[in-house]
């Protein structure tokens, strides 16, 4: 176990077990199941919210926790127990994105309708940012909503949104004024059933199966005044600083993933026997499992480090696009080589390993691509 004296406390360490049980009780045996079914009940939404672990970050006033970032930082971890990413993916993307962004930016009304609800599971939240012609350049949104009397008339579309279907609300980002460059954009709170709202149908992917994904469009939408989430022209600033914390999520999950991946390839090895021996003691596939072991406790200290200045309210945005870009592709790493040591038995469903290899691919394409993480940092360094 890695040393964490200096970042987790005894309460973090119960907090941890407590995560593990409920994982292991409600959300593991059926991983297999809402895989092959490509998708999961909205109860075990309810479940995870009578069980208190969407209200982490959420202020006792409104049913939560009163958590901070490492009180997080330790549920993300554990989910990647679960063993499937879809649906750590709509849980998270629920309750630790769109939960804490009411808390921050919310009104005391927006608070009782959707927050209050969504803390246990009653409604679910989604996100909407990326659409189909701009994924990464939010700058470039084309997703329009202008005044008419007290409402907003919504108008355009969201691409590859986590519980899209599903979602009983999203926070949808939106240029409300197109000549006030980053002042013009707002966010609303869409609901679910407002005429010429379309949730679409769920989209097929590669990996995460059972996570609910789709398209959203909006034709004309009528959203009330009431439903605008924090100021007018701030909603671009806003959805910058989720998504800070949205990248961290996928580092500290990328390291979790890697570190199972690498615990189940370290058991096979020692068992599986080749040439009158088991395969981890042959010098080559020694190393490899050595050099994953480095990278992926390189990773998990460079999450940690960004977890410090987190707590300590220092800017990170250079930090944490760094830990995004090394924790996920050092996983998307893993996941081939612990493949490659399973031999036939990974490419089979029985070993899990096709699973996370097909999971993993993800992360470095959503929440920020690799790529778009390179031009923040070069730019935050004066290039």
């Amino acid at each position: 176990m890695t040393l964490q004296v200096d970042l987790f406390t005894e309460e973090h360490d119960l907090f941890r077990a407590q995560c593990r049980r409920f994982i292991e009780k409600e959300l593991a045996p059926f991983a297999d199941q809402w895989e092959d079914a490509k998708d999961f009940p909205s109860e075990v939404f309810r479940k995870v919210g009578e069980a208190g672990f969407f209200g982490i970050r959420v202020p006792e006033a409104y049913g939560g926790a009163g958590g901070d970032h490492l009180m997080a930082a330790v549920w993300i971890e554990e989910c990647a127990g679960t063993g499937s990413a879809g649906v750590v993916a709509g849980l998270n993307m629920h309750g630790l994105i769109i939960l804490p962004a009411l808390v921050q930016f919310g009104n005391e009304d927006q608070k009782q309708r959707f927050l209050v609800p969504g803390v246990r599971g009653e409604k679910i939240g989604a996100l909407g940012l990326t659409e189909p012609s701009v994924g990464s350049d939010l700058a470039n949104c084309r997703t329009t909503a202008k005044r008419d009397g007290d409402d907003w008339i919504l108008n355009g579309s969201k691409m590859f949104i986590t519980n899209g279907c599903r979602a009983d609300f999203v926070l949808v980002l939106c240029k409300t004024d197109p000549a006030a460059s980053y002042g013009g954009f707002s966010m609303l709170i869409v609901e679910k059933g407002l005429l010429g709202f379309d949730q679409g149908k769920r989209l097929e992917k590669l990996g995460w199966h059972a996570s609910d994904t789709a398209e959203l469009v909006f034709d004309n939408v009528r959203v009330p005044g009431r439903n605008l989430l924090g100021q007018e022209g701030q909603g671009f600033y806003n959805a910058m600083a989720n998504l800070e914390w949205e990248r961290l999520m996928m580092a500290l999950g990328a390291v979790a993933g890697a570190q199972l991946a690498w615990d189940r390839t370290f058991a096979y090895v020692r068992t599986r026997e080749a040439f009158g021996r088991p395969i981890g003691y042959f010098q080559v596939n020694r190393h490899k499992m050595v050099d994953m072991a480095t990278d992926i406790e390189a990773a998990r200290q460079l999450n940690y480090h960004c977890l410090r200045m987190v707590l300590a309210k220092r800017p990170c945005l250079k930090e944490v696009s760094m830990a995004k870009i090394f924790a996920c592709e050092m996983a998307d790493r893993v996941a081939t080589t612990c493949l490659q040591l399973h031999g036939g038995y990974g490419y089979m469903k029985e070993y899990k390993i096709e699973r996370f290899f097909r999971d993993v691919r993800l992360n470095t394409i959503g929440g920020g691509t690799t790529e778009i993480m390179k031009e923040i940092i070069g730019k935050l360094i004066g290039l």
